[in-house]
């Protein structure tokens, strides 16, 4: 696979895209401390839809030259299940080792959230477990974060009593994380049964945790904000005190195959991605930002686009 910008060259996209216009009045406020991320889950959702192959010894040297300060590792790809360290002290090394190579961090690793809000208590203790060795993972990794995604049906609720039980659970899980020095963030998705923002201010509410916070991804907040182009605006009612992390990640606001939000590289959608990150820098956004290209393309364009509009706002 050529791994070029295939319709331009990179320096040619950042003209034609005019970021410096966007970018004014942006000096004034202070610049933020971000760190930089990949997300792996770009990589191995394009293995799955367009039969690419991307090999670690690829991949990881990509994100360490272009710049990026760490990685989040998604749950099957390259790692399988997530080891437990005090089962497999073992292989938790050697993951250490493979990714952390040249100075990289995992800054977080992506689990799921169904259980969170099942019916019955037996199945979301089970969860609770499960997020514990997730946790010791996610700490001997060196990880500051991790992430929870709540898909799944309703299994018989009502959509106010799944809020209740996935808030009871993320509250505790907001304890265990603390425990462990690890900030827990989840994202919801338009797909999800949980999939407005109503949904994710109740959930926040509810959960009521200051180790407990939401994940910024504009592609999903565009459509939560009725695919205006503006995801930003539901980011600041939200409040940008209440994001743990950002997906960076453009979008034409749709729905991808009839999947999740569709995501396209930094600049290639409708979203003002500039003024995203302005609002996150003047919100006081202090952590780390992921370049997610789901089903992108070509992940590779997408991270330098991403990073490309992260740096301009923190040499502004």
């Amino acid at each position: 696979m050529n791994r070029e910008v295939n319709r331009r060259s990179f320096v040619e996209r950042m003209a034609c895209l005019g970021l410096l216009g966007s970018m004014s009045g942006l000096a004034d406020s202070p610049r933020p401390q971000w760190k930089t991320a990949v997300g792996l889950n770009g990589f191995a959702s394009g293995e799955r839809k367009y039969h690419q192959s991307y090999p670690l010894d690829e991949v990881l040297p990509f994100i360490r030259k272009t710049g990026f300060d760490g990685l989040e590792l998604v749950q099957g790809w390259r790692v399988g299940d997530y080891p437990d360290p005090a089962r497999n002290a073992e292989k938790v090394v050697e993951m250490v080792k493979t990714y952390t190579q040249g100075g990289l961090q995992v800054f977080s690793i992506q689990t799921g959230a169904g259980g969170a809000f099942a019916p019955d208590q037996a199945d979301r203790r089970q969860w609770l477990e499960n997020m514990k060795q997730h946790l010791r993972f996610a700490k001997a990794m060196g990880c500051n974060c991790i992430g929870m995604w709540p898909g799944g049906g309703l299994r018989g609720q009502s959509i106010e009593k799944a809020i209740a039980q996935l808030a009871e659970s993320f509250r505790e899980v907001g304890d265990l994380a603390g425990e462990q020095g690890i900030l827990a963030a989840f994202e919801i998705e338009p797909p999800f049964v949980f999939n407005t923002e109503e949904h994710l201010e109740r959930i926040l509410d509810k959960a009521n945790h200051p180790n407990l916070k939401t994940i910024y991804d504009p592609s999903h907040f565009d459509l939560m904000n009725d695919s205006t182009g503006r995801p930003h605006e539901m980011l600041k009612r939200i409040g940008v005190e209440r994001i743990g992390y950002v997906h960076l990640t453009d979008t034409d606001g749709t729905l991808r195959d009839g999947g999740t939000s569709k995501h396209l590289a930094c600049g290639d959608g409708h979203a003002d991605i500039p003024i995203s990150l302005q609002v996150l820098r003047d919100g006081g956004f202090e952590g780390w930002i992921m370049i997610d290209a789901w089903e992108i393309p070509d992940p590779y364009d997408a991270c330098r686009m991403g990073l490309h509009h992260i740096e301009k706002v923190q040499q502004g």
